[in-house]
């Protein structure tokens, strides 16, 4: 009892922790008289340990090894001991059997306890496909498997392969469904798998443009009441009616849509409104729209959303509630991070890396994409509502400006007044309140506006022919940023005007290092080599740019001009033939065709080119003059006569035009009307000899009294030309003697002088192409069309016959010389080369 304890009456809890039993003190147990009693008790009652091995020399004597078996012991309460040998049998060593064991271990086995002497385990059973599950589940996987390659290669781009897979699939679960009601389960049908079937059969359909097979696939699965949540696919349905342009269908069917989705489902349910409002937009019905697009922009605002209502209301001409739609606009949140989110700490290494991990990941593209596609909107709206909002542009832009900075697009505020100013440009206000003016105020901003208003002041007053501000600008936007691209074309065209065109071609070929797909640079540096006379590195450039631009005129014309500066008049020929079925109706194409044909000795080509190049343009003296000597050539004086009435109606103050039509009269044998025209012309030029002439050879033959008068006046013009010719040489004499005083040094700066005093081209800079006209070229064709219009009776000769001799160098010869072509309204080339200067307009303002 002493070890018992009474519980008191208010005992303490925690009470006993800290109490020793002795029962469990090892050190005691020598004093404790009842164990060592048990142990005397014990110990007196265990059987010796002997060796029993029959037959062995040990077998009689007792062993304290562990070899052999043991003999069983008897424990103090009289049982046999665990593990002990009783009548030969040893009892399971159920213990230690797990680890390989066992009581029945004799001399000489070995221990193995994993069975690996059993050799390997025998192979699974396999399963039947005989069966009519095994079939089922085979055909399923193979549908599902066609499925997902449907799928994959639609996500390739392969429509045709994805349509064969989805049909392949529903012949397959077509299969199974009869497979499955021949064994008697038609009740397991796996609906899952059927609907997979056809969505994915009825989407492939509408991917490859085939509507009528994808409605009828649609119809199908909305049929079918087993679907759940079927009802959906109507907004698919009505997707397929608005491609068709069938417009009433799609909004019955989104509204059917709309019905059946729940408002748990709000996201949903706002695309269909959005959907709705863009088909009444496509049919005109501008207030149902904005009912839709206004619920939307109270419920969940987004971008797309306030753009269209701001559409909306610029069709209806609303201008108050446009401008609330663009404060709405400009307010709608983006669900994006900072900026400043990615700027690195300078201090903490790990930090920085986790930024640079994540800088250019896919959350932070998505992020970029949609801030930039709000800024387009933006853009947009506020160019578009601009003019119509207030009285004038200006003060409408400015509204815009102020609405901006005071939103979450400040940036914004600086394109939209670049975007003002080329405004003005585009109508055409260069005044200092306008678009130079506006430009200006960028000159202290941050260098990205500054940039882009200097490239623009730049290219403003390059168009002015103020070359030195235009230089100065272009320096001043590549100071602010030097990999701006246009910024460095207006400097080489700034250059190029100045003829430096090794330094120009260095300008355009850091602007191409810059951006490799700057059509511009690419344009001006093929010029330039070509001013250089490196007509194949030219050509290099314009083939590059040919393959970039393919439906570019100015490029084709390039490339024909080369190729006629390389003596290659088949290649210029065929690059022309190109050129032609781009812009059909161009004079100027047609007419290089006709000479390029003419100097190849075709003149059947030539004579239909020029006459369609006259057809579209009845003002080209060159062609005009072509023709006129083509029928002269071929012995039809009658229809020449057309063509230089209208060369005389071009240039009435050239005489030469209304003596080829008298002298088309005389040889056609009209000799009234000759007659008449001649005198009509000695009215007009009473100081022209030939005239006189014909006058006195027609009256002269025609039995008339003026012959006297005439052939007196043609004595006064001759004596009058023979005085100053005269003079004239004598004035030349004098100058020569005067000459060669002077001195070698005088002479040479009287060359340069006469040089210097004949008439050039401006290497003006301006888009369009060049008109490729050589020297060489023209000098030729004025030899070819001099010798046709010789073909005419000189002054000594009857007028019925033929002659080879000149009429008179003033109105014969300048048949063959080179004339200026006018230019086109449409065409507008220079004889020299055309730049290609950098367009005005959003592509120069940094995205």
């Amino acid at each position: 009892m002493e070890h018992v304890h009474l519980a008191a009456e208010e005992d303490d809890l925690y009470s006993g922790y800290n109490d020793y039993n002795p029962t469990f003190d090892s050190e005691e147990l020598d004093n404790d008289a009842g164990f060592q009693q048990a142990v005397r008790t014990s110990h007196g009652r265990r059987p010796p340990m002997t060796a029993k091995f029959p037959g062995t020399a040990i077998g009689g004597r007792a062993l304290g090894t562990s070899f052999g078996s043991r003999m069983p012991m008897a424990s103090s309460m009289g049982r046999p001991m665990t593990g002990a040998v009783q009548d030969g049998a040893a009892r399971p060593m159920t213990a230690v059997r797990a680890a390989g064991y066992s009581s029945a271990m004799t001399r000489g086995s070995t221990f193995d306890p994993l069975g690996q002497s059993k050799g390997p385990a025998p192979p699974l059973e396999g399963k039947s496909e005989d069966t009519p599950d095994e079939k089922v589940k085979i055909l399923e996987k193979k549908v599902n498997d066609l499925i997902e390659e449907s799928c994959l290669a639609h996500g390739l781009g392969d429509l045709q392969l994805s349509l064969d897979r989805a049909k392949e699939a529903g012949r397959k679960e077509r299969a199974l469904v009869r497979q499955r009601e021949q064994s008697g389960n038609a009740d397991h049908i796996n609906l899952d798998l059927t609907y997979s079937v056809l969505f994915n059969l009825a989407t492939q359909y509408a991917n490859n443009d085939m509507y009528a097979e994808a409605l009828n696939t649609y119809q199908v699965i909305v049929k079918n009441k087993m679907f759940s949540n079927a009802g959906r696919l109507k907004v698919n349905m009505a997707n397929i009616h608005f491609k068709q342009k069938n417009y009433p269908k799609a909004i019955k069917l989104y509204r059917m849509a709309l019905d059946q989705i729940s408002n748990s489902h709000k996201e949903m349910r706002i695309k269909i409104m959005q959907n709705i409002g863009v088909v009444f937009i496509r049919m005109g019905q501008y207030s149902d729209a904005i009912t839709s697009f206004e619920h939307i922009m109270s419920e969940c605002p987004n971008i797309k959303t306030g753009f269209n209502l701001i559409l909306c209301y610029y069709a209806i001409g609303d201008r108050e509630r446009m401008k609330k739609a663009f404060q709405k606009l400009i307010c709608v949140p983006l669900g994006i991070d900072e900026e400043d989110k990615y700027i690195p700490p300078n201090d903490d290494t790990h930090a920085n890396l986790v930024i640079e991990a994540i800088k250019n990941d896919k959350l932070h593209q998505m992020e970029r994409e949609r801030k930039a596609l709000a800024e387009k909107f933006i853009m947009t709206s506020a160019k578009l509502i601009a003019p119509a909002i207030e009285a004038t542009f200006a003060a409408g832009f400015d509204w815009c400006v102020d609405m901006v900075k005071s939103s979450q697009y400040v940036e914004l505020a600086n394109d939209l007044e670049i975007n003002k100013a080329i405004t003005y440009l585009r109508q055409r206000d260069f005044n200092q309140v306008g678009a130079v003016e506006t430009l200006k105020t960028f000159e202290k901003k941050d260098s990205r506006v500054k940039s882009a208003a200097a490239t623009n002041l730049s290219f403003l007053y390059f168009l002015e022919k103020d070359y030195d501000q235009a230089d100065r600008y272009a320096d001043l936007a590549m100071t602010a940023d030097r990999y701006n691209p246009a910024a460095l074309i207006n400097k080489g065209n700034t250059v190029f005007v100045k003829k430096d065109y090794e330094k120009a071609a260095e300008f355009y070929k850091e602007a191409l290092r810059n951006d490799s797909s700057c059509t511009e640079a690419l344009y001006n540096l093929g010029l330039t080599y070509k001013r250089l006379g490196r007509l194949e590195e030219s050509l290099d450039c314009f083939l590059k740019l040919h393959a970039i631009l393919r439906n570019s005129a100015q490029v084709m014309w390039q490339l024909a001009n080369l190729f006629e500066m390389l003596e290659d008049p088949h290649q210029a020929i065929e690059w022309l033939m190109q050129l032609i079925t781009v812009t059909p109706t161009d004079p100027q194409v047609l007419a290089k065709l006709g000479e390029l044909y003419d100097s190849e000795g075709d003149k059947s080509q030539a004579f239909q080119y020029y006459q369609e190049s006259f057809r579209y343009f009845p003002s080209n003296i060159d062609v005009i003059e072509w023709l006129g000597a083509y029928y002269i050539d071929t012995q039809f004086c009658e229809k020449a006569i057309q063509y230089f009435e209208r060369a005389t109606l071009i240039q009435p103050t050239q005489v030469k035009w209304q003596l080829m039509v008298a002298s088309c009269y005389r040889r056609s044998g009209n000799y009234q009307k000759a007659l008449e025209t001649y005198k009509d012309i000695h009215r007009k030029f009473p100081e022209n000899v030939e005239c006189l002439r014909f006058l006195v050879r027609l009256c002269t033959d025609m039995g008339m009294k003026e012959v006297q008068d005439y052939a007196t006046k043609l004595k006064k013009v001759e004596k009058m030309k023979e005085i100053r010719e005269q003079r004239v040489k004598s004035a030349r004499e004098g100058s020569a003697r005067g000459t060669r005083r002077e001195g070698s040094a005088s002479s040479e700066v009287d060359i340069k002088a006469v040089s210097h005093s004949e008439p050039k081209h401006s290497p003006l800079l301006a888009q369009g192409r060049d008109s490729g006209h050589s020297s060489h070229g023209t000098s030729a064709k004025g030899e070819r069309l001099s010798a046709k219009m010789r073909a005419l009776p000189g002054s000594n000769e009857p007028y019925e016959a033929s002659s080879q001799r000149d009429i008179d160098a003033s109105y014969v010869d300048p048949l063959g010389a080179p004339m200026e072509r006018p230019k086109t309204a449409a065409k507008k080339r220079n004889e020299e080369d055309e730049f290609a200067d950098e367009e005005l307009g959003d592509d120069l303002l940094p995205e």
